[in-house]
């Protein structure tokens, strides 16, 4: 036998490592480079390892108008940038490394960044700094109109070339909703040129097809994307079980945009987007007991565990934009319009046996306005950003409830349907003006105001709000921000309930206390400061703490048998907090670190008390209470390793999320019940997978699997009780996803 020999290539010294243990780390790295065509090796080696392509087609694109396009998506960032806010970016390639990636829901990548806290679908899915919901939408910087709270968000990952978090005290360009601004940058057809199809399934019935394609023709750039998903756990479970009873959803999706080069400094873009969801609402087994035993018409038994309540959603918008860049000047003005439709239907039969109540709620929001933002470099030191949003809005809130009309002892006599059909109109405007004045190359003040008037059928109130931010840069690796902002929060008119409460006296849908005053504004100061430090090449710490206080503090829960949310005002709220977040990048190597520490609480029901128990009423009326929303500590984590291979690229990654529980009621030593006075016990999930890219020339296939909640723990996010909880929700069970994608 002819034995062959070569020479091995001198191998680096690893710092950190000792030479007894050199041979053994080389060793491990050889290992994963057989499966990965030797590339592995040329990652540590610094050895050139062929990486493929981003996965983009190599259809042929004008680069003059290429680079058109990126100087005017420079341009509009420019308009509105976060100017001292605190600010934490995902990019598309970051989503991959998150579990499901691209097929998970938009809240789940929200979830992940500081100072979130994550809730059940029902109560309103996600909670910045302390607040419940308060947050506003923005895509291309264009704001997009509130939507009806609903289960289903019809935004999609699969859109998103970068999306950002932007809390503390925001620049003056924001307005309406101040909580956090989840800015989206969508993918262009100029640059992610070819298209994609996937088919992605696992656990709870789920199977997902979807598909993306993106181009430009001349002066002309287009990308869409479009998913339809069903599965069995539309809705979080009611029980600890693996599987719910009744929770199947079916989801279709549709996102659009185009945009049309009017010359080199100018361009026009359409976007559209529509969704279509229905979802079962879970079911618990094991309860028979009836509401009302003697109700007239009522069956003899009803097992709890075959409800047949149901919710539908619609969203769809449009909205088109012109921007110009022009020398100084920068501009970006806006049309957009809005539909989104919420329909609850109830169990004509099981909900009047358990409740006594059998509600049919329709709310159809349409939402129509313009935006208009621009800056104006006056010169090196000042430049000046003004604009403005108007937009109007209508709901018709329609109902029917199927009611028993009590007599004097609280007994039902009889069965009848009271109707109600209500139109609630609101408009809403802001205007703005600010400057971003350089005092020295180091450091700069950020300082103007905006006025916001919010007139409705129930609410007319307007404010002035100054916003003051200073970011200091002593060197290339530290920022340093504080600032100070005067917020107007109009509460959300799709969520306030009709006042109709007096309809009910006498029935089984009867409130212990009548009292309606109308929901208001939200009036808060805020102050934010923090800072930022590069510690070494690829790392990067922060950390930054908040104080607000609030007249009319907002506040949204479900109360009676809907599961539509409700506003309400607290007379006086307080939030504080603080944020520490950690990322390093090396090579193929990321990882990141949030934890946050938030109190929030609020005392005295101001507005729309007949929602609440008296007993309740009677005791936050003297006593600073936790918002149901409130924990204490919440964390997110995550890391991944990306190896490039000469047939393609593989992806392991890991992350995990921390909470320290939701609000509940508590009691104190002498038996008085304390709304929000608990917690539910502290939870965590943690997710893994595994993805493989095959580069097949000009195409990559892609296979994928994850993992959720590997450990498969039982947490609990809701028991049932506390203000505005409605139901106990518990997270999903450990699952199991593949995916298989192919890209053109």
């Amino acid at each position: 036998m002819k034995a062959n020999f070569r020479l091995a290539p001198r191998l680096p010294v690893r710092p950190g490592i000792s030479l007894s243990n050199q041979r053994a780390y080389w060793t491990a790295i050889g290992l994963v480079s057989l499966a990965c065509g030797g590339s592995a090796l040329a990652q540590q080696t610094n050895a050139p390892a062929n990486p493929p392509s981003s996965g983009t087609s190599t259809n042929v694109t004008n680069l003059g108008e290429v680079k058109v396009v990126e100087h005017l998506n420079e341009a509009r960032q420019s308009i509105v940038p976060s100017l001292g806010a605190t600010k934490y970016t995902i990019e598309k390639e970051q989503i991959q490394s998150v579990s499901l990636g691209e097929n998970a829901e938009f809240r789940n990548l929200i979830e992940r960044m500081p100072g979130v806290a994550r809730d059940s679908a029902v109560n309103g899915d996600l909670h910045v700094r302390g607040e419940h919901a308060n947050l506003q939408y923005r895509i291309n910087d264009v704001l997009l109109p509130e939507g009806i709270t609903g289960f289903g968000l019809e935004l999609d990952p699969r859109f998103v070339d970068s999306m950002s978090l932007i809390t503390g005290s925001l620049p003056a360009q924001y307005g309406f909703r101040t909580a956090g601004v989840i800015d989206i940058q969508t993918k262009n057809g100029a640059f992610d040129n070819g298209g994609n199809v996937e088919l992605f399934g696992g656990s709870h019935d789920t199977i997902r097809p979807s598909f993306e394609y993106g181009g430009s023709e001349g002066k002309l750039n287009y990308f869409l994307d479009g998913s339809y998903e069903h599965n069995s756990l539309g809705i979080e479970n009611v029980t600890s079980t693996h599987d719910a009873i009744h929770d199947k959803t079916d989801q279709g999706r549709f996102f659009s945009l185009a945009s049309y080069l009017l010359d080199d400094t100018s361009r026009v873009s359409l976007m559209l987007s529509g969704s279509y969801s229905t979802f079962q609402i879970p079911d618990a087994p094991g309860n028979t007991t009836p509401a009302f035993p003697t109700a007239p018409g009522q069956p003899a038994t009803f097992d709890s565990a075959n409800l047949n309540e149901n919710q539908k959603e619609q969203n769809y918008y449009a909205v088109v934009t012109y921007q110009k860049s022009a020398g100084n000047l920068n501009f970006q003005v806006s049309a957009f319009g809005r539909n989104s439709d919420v329909h609850f239907t109830p169990d004509p039969v099981g909900d009047l046996y358990f409740n006594g109540v059998a509600s049919d709620v329709d709310r159809d929001l349409f939402s129509g306005g313009v935006q208009a933002d621009a800056s104006w470099e006056l010169n090196d030191q000042h430049t000046v950003r003004f604009g403005g949003s108007f937009l109007d809005e209508v709901v018709q809130a329609n109902s029917s409830t199927a009611v028993y009309d009590l007599d004097a002892g609280g007994n039902p006599i009889d069965l009848r349907t009271i109707v109600n059909n209500q139109n609630i109109h609101g408009f809403f405007l802001g205007a703005y003006v600010q400057d971003e004045w350089k005092l020295f190359p180091k450091l700069t003040l950020n300082y103007g105001a905006r006025f916001d008037l919010f007139s409705s059928s129930f609410d007319h109130e307007n404010q002035p709000s100054p916003r003051v931010n200073l970011v200091y840069r002593p060197t290339d690796s530290t920022t340093l921000h504080a600032g100070y902002a005067r917020y107007f929060t109009p509460p959300p008119i799709e969520n306030v309930p009709p006042g109709v409460v007096t309809q009910f006296n006498g029935t089984s849908n009867a409130s212990a206390d009548t009292t309606d005053d109308p929901v208001k504004a939200e009036r808060a100061n805020y102050y934010d400061i923090g800072v930022s430090q590069k510690l070494a090449p690829g790392l990067q710490v922060g950390i930054d703490g908040y104080y607000k206080t609030a007249q009319n503090q907002l506040d949204d829960g479900l109360f009676g048998q809907t599961l539509i949310l409700s506003a309400f005002n607290y007379a006086h709220g307080k939030i504080y907090g603080t944020e520490a977040t950690a990322s390093y990048t090396t090579g193929g190597f990321s990882a990141y670190a949030n934890f946050a520490l938030s109190k929030a609480q609020g005392m005295d029901w101001s507005s729309a008390q007949f929602l609440f128990d008296p007993g309740d009423r009677a005791y936050v009326q003297h006593n600073w209470i936790f918002l149901d929303h409130d924990q204490r500590f919440s964390g997110s984590f995550g890391v991944s390793y990306l190896w490039h291979c000469w047939h393609g690229t593989t992806r392991v990654f890991a992350d995990a999320l921390y909470g320290s529980g939701l609000r509940t009621d508590g009691m104190l030593p002498d038996g008085t019940v304390v709304p929000n006075g608990g917690t539910v016990p502290a939870s965590y999930t943690i997710n893994t997978g595994i993805e493989h890219v095959f580069n097949l020339g000009k195409n990559h296939l892609k296979a994928r699997f994850d993992i959720v909640n590997l450990t498969d723990n039982a947490y609990e996010l809701r028991n049932g009780s506390g203000v505005g909880v409605s139901l106990p929700q518990w997270g999903a069970r450990r699952g199991y996803f593949g995916t298989l994608g192919f890209s053109f």
